[in-house]
């Protein structure tokens, strides 16, 4: 006779992002103005897609830290390629952001619809937390499949 126990929450699935950190070295810039965080609020994403999930064929070529002088802020912008056969009807890029403590501070991302086989986007994830405060950040790529 055998038992079978469920821990809940406790496992990993494939279905979980794979996060890649990177510290931040440039945290010059001047705050947003309430007018500048209005419009920054307008373009900043927030809500991941929940049937979103990781795709093997989705590649971070590159990604970096800008502080844009503009409303935008800090943001994150790099390119990723598709280099599936298929088309993405979905592609999201998540950034988390993080204090000087390790204390996650925000979730943003970047999206885009009908991502074609062999193609590349470059995404700018805009982000809404004050630039001194951040210190590092973390990204993954998720998509649906089309």
């Amino acid at each position: 006779m055998g038992a079978t126990i469920v821990l809940s929450g406790c496992a990993s699935t494939n279905d979980d992002p794979q996060y890649t950190r990177s510290k931040v070295n440039n945290t010059a810039g001047k705050p947003r103005t309430a007018k500048e965080m209005v419009a920054a609020e307008a373009v900043a994403q927030q809500d991941p897609d929940e049937n979103a999930s990781p795709i093997d064929s989705l590649t971070l070529d590159t990604h970096e830290f800008v502080v844009k002088d503009s409303y935008k802020g800090p943001t994150v912008q790099g390119t990723v390629s598709n280099t599936g056969r298929d088309l993405l009807t979905y592609a999201e890029v998540r950034v988390r952001v993080y204090d000087d403590t390790g204390a996650q501070l925000g979730l943003y991302l970047d999206s885009t619809d009908d991502f074609s086989a062999r193609t590349a986007w470059q995404f700018e994830v805009v982000l809404l937390t004050s630039v001194s405060k951040i210190a590092s950040y973390d990204i993954a790529l998720l998509g649906i499949p089309g």
